[in-house]
C-alpha cells in the first residue's frame, strides 16, 4: 500500500474528496505474517474483510497484477457493491495459467516434494517463496475457466513491454467478464509495473471517469 500507484491514487482520490481505501494482504508490506504462510484464500479473506468493515457505498475497484485476480474475485461476492473495475496487468489465476506452466520440472519438484521454491525475482529485491499450499489452495479461486457475470464498466490496462503478463491472457481475461462496456488500454514502453507519470495519468483517468459514473 506504499507502492506508487496506491500512493498516487490516494492523493488523486483526496484532492476529489472521494473515499479512499488501500490495505496490505498478510505477509505483504506493512501488514503482519508471512508470505510463505498466505494463499489465495487468505488473502481473499482479507480483502472482504476490509470491503465490509472500512468501505461503503459502491465502490471503484483497483487491482494490480495479483490484485487484479483478487478484483474479479471480489466482484463475484460482492457484485452489488462493485460499481467498476479498473485493473492494470490483471494476473487472473497466475498461479496455475502462468506461473506453474512457466516452471521447470525442478522447480516443480521441489513444490511438490518439498512444498517450497524460492522464486528469483524480476526486480531485485531478492527471491521469494512459492509453497505448494500456495498452488494446490488457489485451484478453489479459478475465475478464467467460466463466465465472470460483471455488467458494470471495466478498464483495463497493460504495458507493452509487460514481462509477466501477455496480450492474450488479457485478452482471455476480458473475454470472461460479461459485461459489454470493457476498454483494453496497451500501454506503449509500459511495463508491469506501469508506475512511470504517464502510465499513472492513465490510471487516475480511469479511476475519474467511472468514479464519475456512480
Amino acid at each position: 500500500m506504499t507502492g506508487i500507484k496506491a500512493t498516487t491514487l490516494e492523493t488523486f482520490c483526496r484532492a476529489r474528496e472521494q473515499q479512499f481505501t488501500r490495505f496490505d494482504y498478510q505477509g505483504h508490506g506493512e501488514s503482519s505474517g508471512k508470505f510463505e504462510n498466505g494463499t489465495i484464500g487468505t488473502w481473499l479473506d482479507d480483502l472482504l474483510a476490509i470491503f465490509e468493515e472500512v468501505t461503503e457505498g459502491p465502490q471503484i475497484v483497483v487491482g494490480s497484477s495479483m490484485g487484479g485476480w483478487m478484483a474479479l474475485l471480489l466482484t463475484l461476492l460482492r457484485r452489488d457493491r462493485v460499481a467498476g473495475l479498473v485493473l492494470v496487468a490483471p494476473a487472473a489465476d497466475f498461479t496455475t495459467e502462468l506461473l506453474w506452466k512457466s516452471l521447470t520440472s525442478d522447480a516443480r519438484r521441489q513444490i511438490e516434494q518439498e512444498g517450497l521454491w524460492m522464486r528469483p525475482s524480476l526486480y531485485d529485491d531478492g527471491p521469494y517463496p512459492i509453497t505448494r499450499d500456495l498452488i494446490e489452495e488457489s485451484r478453489r479461486h479459478l475465475v478464467l475457466g467460466h463466465p465472470i457475470p460483471f455488467d458494470g464498466p471495466v478498464r483495463i490496462l497493460l504495458g507493452q513491454r509487460d514481462e509477466v503478463i501477455s496480450v492474450d491472457h488479457i485478452l482471455r481475461t476480458a473475454d470472461a467478464i460479461t459485461s459489454s462496456d470493457i476498454e483494453t488500454t496497451l500501454v506503449k514502453n509500459g511495463d508491469h509495473r506501469l508506475s512511470t507519470p504517464t502510465d499513472l495519468d492513465k490510471i487516475r483517468g480511469a479511476v475519474a471517469e467511472l468514479s464519475d459514473r456512480i
